[in-house]
């Protein structure tokens, strides 16, 4: 995704960093791509809403489908944002941990592992945010969370979920990983 990894960093003025953008960078790479035959999707995280968002509205055929911890619907009524993206997503403070002291992939490079990783690995993961403007797209994917009707993006959620039938008799695996603190169990029983 732009902004994430190694790939450009766009300031605000220059990419609007929204689901809305992110579905049309999707439609932009398959439509240069022009693969043949159906498309199968593999979609985790973020991804689950951008790859159903994209496939929801487009006229491509879908094949294959690998859900992990994901969603395409809006947040579960039994789930809340778990404190730290409320933080990022509604304070200056949680911007300024973001962007200032890389919180949220410093964060991660600790947490997201069963078990501990090298210094090595963890700078591989932080690596890419490594100044205020690097860490631009993690602060606006958590800022762009769809929850209300005024977020921007809520009713492409809602027009994502009242299409994900569409898909009913697509091959689906449905991988889950019980420890993620963000789509857990709630997550995994509404895909069911």
């Amino acid at each position: 995704h732009v902004g994430c990894g190694l790939s450009d960093k766009p300031s605000d003025e220059d990419y609007s960093y929204t689901l809305v953008q992110r579905i049309a960078d999707v439609d932009a790479l398959i439509t240069h791509l022009d693969p043949q035959g159906p498309i199968h999707m593999i979609v985790h995280d973020w991804g689950g809403m951008i790859g159903f968002g994209w496939a929801t509205a487009t006229e491509r055929a879908i094949g294959n489908l690998v859900i992990a911890n994901t969603a395409a619907f809006p947040m579960p009524e039994s789930k809340k944002l778990p404190a730290a993206l409320w933080l990022v997503r509604n304070t200056a403070l949680g911007a300024l941990l973001v962007r200032g002291l890389n919180a949220f992939s410093g964060l991660a490079a600790h947490v997201a592992f069963k078990k501990p990783v090298s210094r090595a690995t963890r700078q591989a993961y932080t690596g890419p945010y490594d100044s205020w403007d690097n860490r631009i797209a993690t602060l606006r994917f958590v800022q762009d969370i769809p929850l209300t009707e005024g977020d921007p993006g809520f009713a492409t959620v809602l027009q994502t979920e009242a299409r994900l039938a569409k898909f009913a008799n697509n091959p689906c695996l449905l991988a889950w990983g019980e420890k993620d603190f963000v789509f857990d169990k709630p997550f995994r029983e509404r895909w069911q």
